[in-house]
């Protein structure tokens, strides 16, 4: 979603020569002379909003820093930054040229601050995304290389290598090991500087610290024909370190995607109808309310506003969740995003950019997700404290060793580079990226992909199952219920249905495939297909009022119906129902079995819904859901305390897939739910809910044990690293084996057979679904 104001161009500009990163140099801040009071809104009560994206965001501590240093400025409401998008949304009162302090206050903080716009997100993550893939390529290359000739220089060390051959080694290790350093260091080292320029610390910080020392070090020992280098130790931490931030990075990038394929619904040229009758074409992002538009068939439409010309049959499924294509005809509302299907109609323009209801749902998801950037990652929270407590041991074993050790500086050095080593984070790194390649895979191969680092985490404690219904509950698509209808009928009436891409037509279609489509079936708009023999009689498939059917028979179904007419016959009813998955009570009962809360929130209308959920034997269920009714009824679980996994797959319930502790998707959703949740499931079996939620409980025990390895080590290292029992060689062998004890005990989980048995995969994903609704009706079990 960019600024929505024509200067956004002029301050990206503006901005971009100083603040321009020169060949991998740190981002600088935003200058004092840039005026950003053309990209503040006030609304009507004087509060002032400010949009930016920020440059240099790596983990939560920049978020929290930047946050915290912007909430402590006078007058300021707000101040949050969506880690995924990295958009900063700065609310406060007092005067608009405040704004401008504020971005200057980013850029004493190191960050640099740009209008947003996704597409320049883009570019610029995906160039970052190259960088780091790189670098770790580098990295990788050099570690494998520098440890066969550290294990050569090992095993000489027990054989009596000779003092020039252990040299020449050595020597070989530097040639590789330090241009690889300066190269693949070059993301941890721009984060550290910054920081330091900014009179504060992160965890790049003693990361390029250990580096640098242990480069040097080993460099000193080699020109000193000294027994030790660490060459190896270098490399491989860096390895392991970009390789984790390569994986955050692509996460994170997938995440974000989920508003530019919501604004790609708006995008492309529009046909404008002046008053003169004449047309033209321009961009969708250039139009303004009260102008009059054509949206052919087939075509979306790019703003909100109302038919004034025109019937048509439109697709509102990405926005409302209405299964069925609706009729429209003029005076209707229509919405951005909305799929034109049978007869091209003009809209006249109500609403553009930020007050389109595409907006809104933009607006709502941007917002959970803000709210979930509070869920941090166990290792993250646990490494808070790294960077200052690694310093001070450092710092202190130097010391000690040089006041009251009376050693000299060169040794005592070497105790602190040992220190900083032994202290490498790298099995605390590796204790939830184990566990989670380990998981990624394992699910993989049953059909479940998982894209979140955190979801295994918040997946673990989830205590409520909140459902949506069509395509989730359900496979999303109508089915002819009339199995046993008359074979003639059926087959007359799927031949008119072969002409139409209704979606009831296409399940009619489907009942006889072998049913030729005669020439010269004409489709009326809102109403159904009709067929003229070569006598003039008429035949037509459609509403029941169309075809003039009398009320039929009374029964239990009030689902979407198609009546057939033909010459001297009386009509004939089809009923069509969305049937459920397989094993959707099946499933659900194995949830209640656990002790889970299951809720159902859909947008279909309640008597639907109500039967859907007396199917299930589903108490509590909600009907008629709008995308911000569903948003609430979540925000109330989790404010009652509340862990909630919400599973569902349409466009609509992307905001509440962000909103929910954690989420789900299946492979036949729209793709902008599937980029919301943190993981997304094929086949048409609900029985993956089952099986993620059972790998998640067993890779949070292994989580667990992963990091009581990783204290374990440093409880035992460190203290004899300080002491000075432990040379930077054995400590950078005892890292390693932390490194390999942490792996080894996630690869368990891999190994381990899970209580549901499901092994279905569905490589084929169904066509976009959608879920939601104007109204909210409580069900009767409420």
């Amino acid at each position: 979603m960019s600024c929505c104001t024509p200067g956004v161009a002029d301050l990206a500009r503006s901005t971009a020569e100083s603040g321009r990163q020169a060949a991998g140099g740190a981002p600088e801040a935003i200058p004092e002379t840039v005026d950003v009071t053309p990209y503040v809104q006030t609304d009507p009560h004087g509060r002032h909003t400010l949009a930016l994206m920020v440059e240099g965001i790596h983990c939560g501590g920049c978020v929290k820093t930047i946050e915290r240093a912007l909430g402590a400025m006078g007058g300021v409401e707000s101040a949050r930054v969506n880690m995924t998008t990295r958009r900063l949304q700065v609310a406060w009162r007092g005067a608009v040229a405040e704004g401008g302090a504020m971005v200057q206050r980013l850029g004493d903080l190191g960050y640099r601050a740009v209008p947003y716009d996704p597409e320049r997100l883009s570019d610029d993550d995906s160039r970052q995304e190259k960088d780091l893939l790189r670098a770790m390529a580098v990295a990788g290359f050099a570690a494998a290389n520098v440890m066969l000739l550290s294990v050569s220089v090992w095993a000489g060390h027990a054989q009596g290598m000779e003092n020039a051959t252990r040299d020449l080694l050595h020597w070989f290790s530097a040639l590789i090991a330090l241009p690889a350093i300066v190269y693949a260091g070059r993301p941890f080292f721009r984060s550290a500087l910054t920081a330091l320029r900014a009179r504060r610390t992160n965890m790049d910080v003693p990361i390029s610290l250990a580096v640098l020392l242990a480069g040097g070090m080993s460099l000193s020992e080699t020109i000193q024909s000294g027994p030790h280098a660490y060459f190896d130790s270098a490399v491989t931490l860096l390895f392991f370190l970009l390789l984790g931030r390569y994986l955050d990075r692509r996460a994170r990038g997938k995440a974000r995607s989920a508003a530019e394929r919501l604004l790609a619904l708006r995008s492309g040229a529009v046909t404008v109808l002046e008053a003169d009758g004449t047309r033209r074409v321009m961009p969708a992002d250039q139009l303004q309310p009260g102008m009059r538009i054509l949206a052919a068939a087939g075509e979306r439409i790019a703003a909100d506003g109302r038919i004034v010309e025109g019937t048509s049959e439109l697709d509102s499924s990405l926005l409302t969740g209405e299964t069925l294509p609706h009729a429209a005809q003029p005076g209707a509302r229509v919405y951005s995003g909305t799929l034109n299907l049978s007869a091209p109609v003009t809209v006249e323009v109500t609403a553009v950019g930020e007050n389109t209801l595409l907006s809104e749902i933009v607006r709502l998801m941007e917002t959970a997700e803000q709210r979930r950037a509070k869920y941090v990652a166990l290792a993250d929270r646990m490494a808070r404290a790294y960077a200052p407590v690694v310093h001070a041991l450092a710092l202190a074993a130097f010391l000690g060793w040089v006041l009251l050790g009376g050693m000299a500086w060169q040794p005592a050095l070497l105790i602190a580079v040992a220190v900083l080593i032994v202290t490498c984070p790298c099995a605390l790194g590796l204790a939830v990226p184990a566990v989670q390649v380990i998981c990624s895979g394992r699910l993989l191969k049953r059909g479940v992909l998982l894209k979140s680092g955190t979801a295994l985490e918040r997946l673990a404690n989830v205590d409520t199952v909140v459902f949506d219904k069509t395509g989730t509950l359900t496979l999303g698509r109508p089915e002819l219920r009339d199995t046993d209808a008359d074979p003639l009928d059926l087959r007359a009436a799927a031949a008119l249905a072969g002409a139409s891409t209704h979606p009831l037509a296409r399940a009619l279609a489907r009942a006889a495939p072998d049913a030729p489509v005669p020439e010269g079936v004409r489709e009326e708009p809102g109403c159904g297909l009709a067929w003229r023999d070569a006598q003039g009689n008429e035949t037509r498939l459609g509403k029941r009022a169309w075809v003039d059917a009398e009320a039929g028979p009374a029964g239990d179904h009030d689902g979407p119906e198609l009546w057939l007419a033909r010459p001297g016959q009386a009509p004939v009813r089809f009923t069509f129902d969305d049937p459920l998955r397989s094993d959707a009570a099946e499933v659900v009962r194995a949830l209640q079995a656990q002790g889970k809360q299951v809720v159902l929130l859909s947008g279909d209308r309640a008597p639907t819904v109500e039967k859907v959920s007396g199917a299930l034997g589903l108490a509590d269920w909600q009907a008629e859901c709008a995308p911000g009714q569903k948003v609430a009824r979540l925000e109330q679980l989790v404010a009652g305390g509340r862990r909630v996994l919400m599973v569902g797959d349409g466009l609509n319930d992307a905001p509440a897939l962000a909103a929910a502790s954690v989420s789900l998707s299946p492979a036949s959703a729209a793709d902008i739910s599937q980029t919301a949740a943190d993981a997304v499931f094929q086949g048409e079996r609900l029985a993956p809910v089952l099986e993620v939620l059972e790998v998640a409980r067993r890779a949070g025990r292994l989580v667990h044990q992963n990091f009581g390895l990783a204290f374990a080590y440093n409880v035992v290292a460190v203290p004899l690293a300080m002491a000075g029992f432990v040379t930077p060689l054995i400590a950078a062998v005892v890292m390693s084996a932390s490194s390999l004890a942490v792996t080894g005990n996630s690869l368990r989980l891999g190994l381990a057979k899970t209580a549901t048995g499901w092994r279905e995969r569905s490589p084929n994903p169904s066509p976009l679904k959608g879920e939601g609704g104007a109204h909210v009706r409580q069900g009767v079990g409420r």
